[in-house]
């Protein structure tokens, strides 16, 4: 009996290892597409801002 709960625990591991893994992976590309929305948001602030710079 100790056999077949050891192995459970084993694969539940590897499962919740698998999915520390992909949730890094999603938080990496949320923090990419934020990062490349303040840019572009932050270039159009920049562009309609220029003229009163300018003056």
């Amino acid at each position: 009996m100790r056999e077949p709960e050891q192995s459970e625990k084993d694969r539940n591991r590897e499962i919740a290892q698998n999915e520390r893994e992909r949730t890094a992976d999603s938080a990496v590309r949320v923090s990419s597409w934020a990062i490349g929305i303040a840019v572009i948001l932050g270039l159009i602030a920049l562009g309609l801002a220029s003229p009163w710079l300018g003056r």
